[in-house]
């Protein structure tokens, strides 16, 4: 799906503009999608008449009502390979489970080489800061999937996004470990590996729903926010530099891999 499509889907009930309505000539998925929000909208008229003059009249409106053909076949296969939607939530139960257990091995796994906990800043900094980067690992993945709203605000994302950020660079122990190069790479290299399975994940469920740029951001903080955890306790490393390019600007990289990858992925799903 391209941000065209999303403006289409934006529009619908009201006139494209000339530019949206030469993309709908071209775009097969486009004009399923309007097809059927024409018949949604042709039965609707249909109802507000008298019963028998709609009877009369319903198969000369399903032969020229756009896509009408094409828009029934698809909702036909869709019903006959799910008749019941599941609750959205499932989708938000199941990623914040996989957000959860890869926190659990990538803690695991990190631990083989020292202690659980690296972090050498005061304990109650750092379980305050790890209840931040908890906050936002289900702030993220519930504003990615809930469709109680469809427009998610940017300035609220990035500005959550910012302000971790900086708490994690500012709250570290000063402590340093390897050269600066060697720890942002192990570090940088760590959170890709954590962040592979949810980052998937994450995709495949947005996948279900249109695009929408603002939500596959807060879906994207919120699977790397797995990794940012994991190296936020094991890592030993706390001087600002080190958390800055090792911690913070990896993490906010995977989240604008997320936002490409979804906008490159195809929707199998326009619901908002």
């Amino acid at each position: 799906m391209t941000p065209e499509c999303s403006r289409v889907m934006d529009c619908l009930g009201d006139a494209l503009p000339p530019e949206l309505t030469k993309h709908v000539a071209s775009c097969e998925d486009c004009q399923v999608v309007t097809g059927g929000f024409d018949l949604l909208g042709g039965a609707s008229h249909a109802a507000a008449s008298t019963l028998p003059t709609a009877f009369a009249s319903s198969e000369d409106d399903e032969q020229t009502l756009p896509g009408h053909d094409t828009a029934r076949r698809f909702a036909l296969e869709t019903l006959a390979k799910q008749p019941m939607a599941r609750p959205w939530w499932h989708g938000l139960a199941l990623l914040v489970g996989v957000h959860a257990a890869m926190v659990g091995v990538g803690l695991t796994l990190l631990s083989r080489r020292g202690g659980w906990v690296g972090n050498a800043s005061p304990p109650g900094l750092v379980v305050g800061v790890g209840v931040v980067i908890l906050a936002l690992l289900g702030a993220g993945a519930f504003v990615a999937l809930s469709p109680r709203r469809r427009v998610v605000p940017w300035a609220g994302v990035l500005a959550f996004a910012g302000a971790l950020g900086v708490t994690v660079v500012l709250t570290g122990s000063g402590q340093q470990g390897r050269a600066l190069l060697a720890g942002v790479l192990g570090c940088a290299g760590t959170e890709l590996a954590v962040t592979v399975v949810p980052l998937a994940v994450t995709l495949v469920l947005l996948s279900r729903s249109a695009y929408h740029p603002a939500r596959a951001l807060a879906a994207g903080l919120s699977a790397g926010s797995v990794s940012l955890l994991v190296l936020h306790v094991h890592c030993p490393d706390g001087t600002a530099a080190h958390l800055l390019w090792g911690h913070v600007l990896p993490w906010l990289g995977l989240a604008g891999i997320a936002v490409l990858l979804r906008s490159l992925l195809p929707t199998r799903s326009y619901a908002p």
